[in-house]
């Protein structure tokens, strides 16, 4: 079984408060979908979105046992194990022993710590958005390791790897992928203070 779109926020939702895990969860999704349409898996996009929108379902409740949480939650639900294993291969090596071996499963774990250093430097833009983030200015900021350091280059790199991809193609691929739900984010955002 898996969850619907609605059922996955409400899930998300009630183990996540904190507007910055949200907006991470929705950019991931919009990610994958992004990924699912241009990679040929039109046809699983909604299993694409919602394996985004809860890869870190139990992280801010349960950073120490992250992806081990997850699982049992999901399982709980009586969710999908295709499901189960996707959602928790993106913290192979950190929180998981779960490999991606999926082409979807790749997709997300080289892409969810991208979002975040992406995220970090379209902030720095005068717009504050990825819309005219160039590579070139992505690439200095990948390699100065002091910024958005939390966000894993070497994660990253071995995703690309794993992909078959160049470290740029993974970059700019992922640009454009932030920008088709970038505005539809920020909306939401300012719905969180009215």
């Amino acid at each position: 079984m898996l969850p619907t779109r609605e059922q996955a926020w409400d899930l998300l939702t009630q183990y996540n408060r904190e507007p910055f895990h949200l907006k991470h969860a929705l950019t991931v999704e919009g990610v994958m979908r992004y990924f699912a349409r241009t990679l040929g898996y039109a046809e699983e996009e909604d299993f694409w979105g919602l394996v985004g929108l809860l890869h870190d379902l139990d992280f801010e409740q349960y950073p120490e046992q992250h992806c081990i949480k997850e699982q049992e939650i999901l399982r709980s639900l009586d969710y999908d194990e295709r499901f189960i294993h996707a959602v928790v291969s993106h913290g192979y090596g950190l929180a998981s022993e779960i490999k991606p071996e999926h082409e979807m499963e790749k997709v997300l774990f080289a892409t969810d710590e991208l979002t975040g250093l992406i995220g970090a430097a379209a902030l720095l833009r005068p717009s504050k958005s990825v819309q005219d983030l160039e590579l070139k200015s992505l690439k200095k900021k990948f390699k100065s390791t002091s910024f958005a350091a939390g966000c894993s280059r070497e994660v990253i790199a071995q995703g690309a790897e794993w992909l078959g991809w160049t470290l740029d193609e993974l970059l700019e691929k992922t640009i454009l992928a932030m920008r088709v739900d970038e505005a539809a984010i920020q909306a939401w955002e300012r719905s969180l203070s009215e």
